[in-house]
């Protein structure tokens, strides 16, 4: 596996986009119909199978009705 994939670091980014789309009470399929992706998408990120960029990161957040700016100081705050 990648280094990037498999850091602490990018661990915290995938349980902030995993809580959200939770919290929105979404499975991973109506995540992906949201974003206008395959539902292979979202597993893959929250498998840690596919790096997202900051981009793709508020799309998703976005997606599931979360707040990008929390998300941002909880993925800051943990990786401090």
């Amino acid at each position: 596996m990648r280094r990037w994939v498999s850091s602490p670091s990018y661990a915290v980014v995938v349980q902030v986009l995993r809580a959200a789309r939770e919290s929105a009470g979404l499975s991973q399929a109506e995540l992906a119909k949201r974003l206008s992706k395959p539902p292979s998408y979202v597993a893959k990120v929250e498998l840690k199978e596919r790096r997202v960029d900051v981009v793709e990161f508020i799309e998703f957040l976005r997606a599931a009705g979360a707040d990008e700016s929390a998300a941002f100081i909880a993925v800051a705050a943990a990786i401090s």
